[in-house]
């Protein structure tokens, strides 16, 4: 049994790897079947494939490994969302500004830097994997599949990755704050003034409510439990 594929924001790139969810532990696990306004449960034993060339500890080791990355990707795509959502609420304000309007001028200076910071996290060129840009996503999606693939206990390299690649996530999260603490005041203040709508930052839990009804905004996947 496997969880459903994990998130990934949307790219110029496809990522293979990615598709498949990760696979539950050996354990006890309930199964229901719901069939109209009937349910029935039933009992189901997950053991270790007795072909496997790694123990019980080694399956632990990859399945916490994994389920890093896993709600890492989904925080990822909250950000992306977020950052989205800032620069398009912005370019279309903007485009129903006067030219001559110096809050256009604010709006557009927005939009360009939240797309410059989604850039840094996705592959935007067009071509997806011909031009062989590679951002945050992409290396994760990858190191994602690489872990996801061998069950067996993950290496020192993949541990250390995806702890480098979450710092890089995070500091292109940190610098979106930034942008919209520093920026967001005074455009709402003056779109407010014109009788406009605001900008507003989308919240993780607002986004979770939409993705998995009401994960933690701590352990993004983790409420997501739907299985294959």
């Amino acid at each position: 049994m496997r969880f459903k594929p994990p998130l990934l924001p949307p790219a110029a790139s496809l990522i293979p790897q990615a598709t498949q969810g990760p696979r539950v532990l050996p354990g006890t696990y309930q199964v229901k079947l719901t069939k109209g306004d009937k349910w029935y449960t039933e009992t189901l034993q997950v053991v270790l494939d007795p072909r496997a060339k790694y123990n019980v500890d080694d399956r632990k080791r990859q399945y916490d490994l994994v389920m890093k990355l896993y709600r890492t990707m989904a925080h990822m795509t909250y950000a992306v969302d977020a950052i989205q959502g800032v620069r398009d609420h912005a370019q279309s304000r903007a485009a129903k500004l006067r030219e001559s309007d110096p809050l256009r001028e604010q709006l557009q200076k927005l939009s360009r830097s939240a797309e410059d910071l989604r850039s840094r996290i996705v592959a935007t060129k067009e071509g997806g994997m011909i031009t062989g840009e590679e951002r945050i996503r992409e290396h994760m999606g990858e190191l994602y599949g690489a872990v996801n693939h061998y069950e067996g206990r993950p290496g020192d390299y993949q541990v250390a990755r995806t702890d480098s690649l979450s710092r890089e996530l995070e500091d292109v999260i940190t610098d979106f704050r930034k942008l919209t603490d520093k920026e967001l005041s005074g455009i709402n203040s003056s779109l407010q003034k014109k009788k406009m709508a605001t900008i507003k930052v989308l919240a993780e839990s607002d986004w979770h409510q939409k993705y998995d009804g009401g994960g933690s905004a701590h352990s993004p996947g983790v409420s997501r439990r739907e299985l294959d």
